[in-house]
């Protein structure tokens, strides 16, 4: 058994699962309890997330127990979205712009959720997250740039064609030195490597139109990418080439 299957069991037990999340989340520390996480997305129905919610980032500041909680919140609330629940889109979008990084993480892993039922789905609401603020950018880069949900060319040329929207969103932020911003740039500076894999042809092809770029962050971007293993493991021969460009 799983150490995800033996929560889900523990969980199926308790009458109040918060004082068992708060003593298995792992946090203060390093690295949250991910495997209880995903437990708890997958056991938790809608009234639990919006229950969970309640911990807001003054009452549960990153690092705490308590922002546990909320990360939960996020990854679940875009279960019930899998699920059908389609109103709850806009408490999932307001999330993306959370101030901890482990609910904003939470969010990705939501939008994931919402992928392996309907990638349509997901691919038609997140086109409109694109305008929005930098950190839903990179809610919609980190969740769309997941192996197990571009299967197929057509979507990988469609999570391409956003990934260059988002690039070229970066070129006209006013203030690249927010924090916000620092963050999309570090989710495109992988998001990348996992797209071209998917869809080589048409990856590389966009890839190499931005390596010529004299934007400072955008070639940094790409540099980020080149350095990932799975386009070395892809075309090793590209990469270097590439490399020579940016560099």
């Amino acid at each position: 058994m799983s150490r995800r299957e033996a929560y889900r069991l523990q969980l199926r037990k308790q009458r109040n699962w918060e004082p068992f999340l708060l003593e298995e989340s792992g946090l203060p520390g390093p690295r949250a309890n991910l495997e209880l996480l995903y437990a708890v997305v997958e056991e938790g129905d809608t009234r639990l997330f919006l229950a969970l919610s309640k911990h807001t980032a003054e009452r549960a500041p990153t690092g705490s127990r308590e922002e546990f909680l909320a990360a939960c919140s996020a990854a679940g609330l875009g279960e019930s979205i899998a699920r059908g629940e389609t109103s709850l889109w806009p408490r999932l979008r307001a999330l993306a712009s959370d101030p901890r990084w482990r609910v904003r993480e939470g969010v990705a892993m939501g939008l994931q959720r919402i992928g392996d039922r309907d990638m349509d789905r997901l691919l038609h609401e997140v086109r409109s997250w694109v305008e929005g603020g930098p950190l839903e950018r990179r809610a919609v880069a980190a969740g769309l740039c997941e192996p197990r949900l571009l299967g197929s060319e057509e979507k990988a040329g469609i999570v391409l064609e956003i990934l260059d929207r988002i690039t070229r969103s970066l070129e006209t932020e006013a203030d690249r030195r927010t924090e916000a911003v620092r963050v999309l740039r570090q989710a495109l500076g992988y998001c990348w490597s996992v797209a071209i894999v998917a869809s080589p042809a048409e990856g590389k092809d966009r890839f190499e139109h931005w390596s010529i770029s004299r934007d400072p962050d955008i070639r940094w971007v790409m540099r980020e990418n080149l350095r990932k293993k799975r386009l070395h493991r892809m075309d090793p021969d590209w990469v270097k080439g590439m490399l020579r460009r940016v560099t």
